[in-house]
């Protein structure tokens, strides 16, 4: 019998390739997604040899997509999102503002039409969300605040794309491209629609799917079976993706982002992001394959000049601007390298913009070529750019007097305010991280009437703890600075609640320097970084399961002491 089977052959080709292209890359100290877009282009239309369905690829690299933001939404609540909006939504604006005129100008300089310029500028400002999470998952930020400023700023950017690609239509015509039917009066009733069905859709989700959803969940687990609950997370994750995209306009990624962000209400949220794990990986790997099927290498080879140029863009461009927006809304030097890091590439949506473009006799048949040719090398070196954030942050702060000024001598949040009474600042706590354990330990040293002051990286969570008479500083605790404001000299304790371990020892050294006699506890997820942590910071370490552990057998016990004292 002859059977169709190019599902079959296409997911066979893309992960055994894969897996064959993605352990030669790390053999050779590459990171894996360089393999898997290496295997995408051996398996393309544009090499000789086997050819996998692009078509097919494409639509399961999408389920990648929706199981990938999914994930995300699990872990990232409506809280945090607001947390970050101050930095967030002005920041994705200007950025891609500024990244689209640099397109813009180089459709210019090419001589193409501004309607091509425009849509080849959108595509380079915008950064590919899976290789972002990707990157912080790999380099374990992706709850720290940096991480959440990163996905904030990209949930920004994946609206405003939403509202381009419904209103790219309607402006065509002016564009110079297809003229779409109705002219002016189609734009302002596109846009219209766009705003009412995004509205509509948050409101959904925040009033209906944050009660309903976790509740569905709740109903599967309570059956028992393991098959039925993970059914229920993927149906759940790609339903709402799906359902989201035909009735509210919104994109596949989007709507799966806040179905995770609704589910994140149920305390069965944990289980389900480790069911969709091993799905998520499977599926991250296709859509990686998926996009290094789409370039044609010729392209890099008859205008290596122009392909220069568009990776110049994306992974300088607009990182640059990125990172003067981000230091110029008074955030540390660190945030502002992870920050433009994170946008140093593009993906997804760019080459939905590319094709859109494309179809509305805007965009040349180059200027797509150009977007995958960039975006294929952005992400290839995207990781690597990530391992330069640390040494660039030190040399600019040993070289650069005005990378220090700039980072923090004008900003009123990186000093204690002089009313702080001095008996709260001698032998107080000093509680690094604001977060949800940060939260708990706070609560607790009120309740006990213990002084305390916060050291926070997000600048809102320092504002509002100041408009509550808490005692704050804003800034990366594992600058000497921050916990100079903090009066670490004159405190008691030392407490590292933040998820991010990575400035833990060199808070640990600033303490013991200044302080010789201070405790030190500190919070961390990893039993081998626990007793490193122990042996180099002589501090009081926490693991976060040991303790969960420890709590419960106690609670255990203490219920059968008291059960035997009653017989």
């Amino acid at each position: 019998m002859h059977h169709n089977i190019s599902l079959i052959t296409t997911i066979a080709a893309a992960l055994g390739f894969g897996l064959i292209f993605g352990m030669i890359a790390v053999r050779f100290k590459l990171p894996a997604l360089v393999g898997y877009l290496a295997a995408g282009i051996v398996i393309g239309p544009a090499t000789p040899g086997f050819v996998a369905d692009v078509a097919l690829a494409s639509q399961l690299a999408e389920i990648g997509v929706m199981l990938l933001m999914f994930g995300v939404g699990l872990h990232f609540s409506l809280k945090d999102l607001l947390e970050v909006k101050k930095i967030a939504l002005p920041g994705a604006i200007l950025q891609i503002a500024a990244a689209t005129g640099m397109g813009i100008g180089l459709a210019t300089m090419w001589g193409w039409s501004i309607g091509a310029g425009l849509v080849f500028g959108l595509a380079l400002s915008v950064a590919s969300t899976v290789v972002l999470l990707r990157a912080l998952e790999d380099k374990g930020i992706l709850d720290s605040i940096n991480g959440r400023i990163a996905v904030g700023w990209l949930v920004v950017e994946d609206l405003v794309t939403v509202l381009m690609l419904v209103l790219l239509p309607a402006i065509a015509g002016s564009l110079g491209g297809t003229a779409a039917p109705g002219g002016d009066d189609n734009f302002w009733k596109a846009l219209a629609i766009t705003f009412g069905q995004v509205a509509a859709f948050i409101a959904f989700m925040m009033l209906i799917g944050r009660k309903l959803f976790p509740w569905f969940l709740w109903r599967v687990a309570a059956t028992g079976s393991r098959e039925l609950f993970t059914l229920a997370v993927v149906a759940t994750a790609v339903g709402i993706a799906y359902g989201s995209s035909e009735l509210f306009g919104v994109s596949f990624a989007l709507g799966a982002f806040f179905a995770g962000m609704v589910l994140r209400e149920s305390e069965l949220s944990h289980r389900a992001a480790h069911e969709s794990l091993p799905l998520r990986d499977a599926f991250s790997v296709l859509f990686f394959v998926s996009v290094g099927m789409l370039l044609d290498p010729m392209v890099l080879v008859e205008s290596p000049g122009r392909v220069a140029l568009v990776v110049a863009v994306i992974m300088f461009g607009k990182s640059i601007a990125a990172f003067v927006l981000v230091l110029a809304l008074r955030y540390p030097l660190n945030t502002a390298l992870t920050v433009s890091a994170s946008l140093a590439q593009i993906g997804e949506f760019s080459f939905i913009l590319a094709a859109l473009g494309l179809s509305l006799g805007l965009l040349p048949p180059e200027g797509q070529s150009l977007i995958l040719a960039g975006a294929i090398i952005s992400i290839a070196l995207n990781p690597l750019l990530f391992k330069t954030i640390e040494p660039v942050q030190r040399w600019l702060r040993s070289k650069s007097h005005l990378a220090r000024k700039l980072e923090r001598s004008a900003d009123p949040l990186a000093e204690l305010p002089v009313t702080v009474e001095q008996h709260k600042l001698s032998g107080q706590v000093v509680l690094v991280g604001y977060g949800r354990v940060g939260r708990k330990i706070a609560e607790e040293l009120e309740a006990n009437g213990v002084h305390y002051v916060v050291a926070e990286q997000n600048r809102e969570l320092v504002d509002q703890l100041r408009k509550q008479n808490v005692p704050a500083v804003a800034g990366n605790a594992g600058e000497p600075a921050v916990l100079i404001q903090a009066h670490i000299a004159r405190a008691g304790t030392l407490v590292i609640a933040t998820p991010d371990t990575f400035h833990v020892r060199a808070m640990c050294e600033t303490a013991r320097a200044l302080n010789p006699d201070i405790r030190i506890v500190i919070r961390t997820h990893n039993e081998e970084e626990a007793q490193l942590l122990r042996e180099e910071t002589s501090g009081k370490v926490f693991l976060g399961e040991n303790e969960l552990a420890t709590s419960m057998a106690r609670h255990v016990l203490e219920g059968l002491r008291t059960a035997e004292a009653g017989h």
